[in-house]
């Protein structure tokens, strides 16, 4: 049962991480593309917006695929903690820990999973099992 968990964590967790990068990359999943994201990012101090935008997008989809699959999965966690992390300091943090406030709540969630994950392993159901 272990292993299933691990599975199901990663799948979850990686496929929401790969739907928001498509959401930044392409507007996918109501999401606003390179150019909305980018404009975004730039009101809120993030600068180049279009490459921070395209340089999070990148991050949030291999992070996640890398995440679902259980391949190189410390630095998928890695990946995934770090995008957390940027979100937390950059929009979240000055409201507070609650998602009620728009706080970083959700996204210390997320940083805890992914690094949980990536310390303890993916589990036998994952591409690290056979590869390596």
């Amino acid at each position: 049962m272990f292993n299933f968990g691990l599975l199901l964590i990663r799948l979850v967790i990686g496929v929401l991480f790969v739907g928001h990068g498509a959401q930044k990359l392409f507007g996918w999943f109501g999401g606003y593309g390179l150019k909305g994201t980018g404009g975004w990012f730039e009101s809120i101090g993030m600068k180049p917006g279009v490459t921070m935008a395209l340089f999070a997008g990148l991050a949030e989809l291999i992070g996640g695929l890398l995440f679902a699959l259980g391949l190189l999965t410390p630095l998928a966690g890695i990946i995934i903690a770090g995008t957390m992390v940027i979100a937390i300091v950059k929009v979240h943090g000055a409201n507070g820990l609650w998602a009620t406030s728009n706080g970083y709540e959700y996204n210390l969630t997320l940083l805890a999973i992914a690094l949980g994950v990536a310390l303890i392993g993916p589990g036998e159901y994952a591409l690290d099992t056979f590869l390596f």
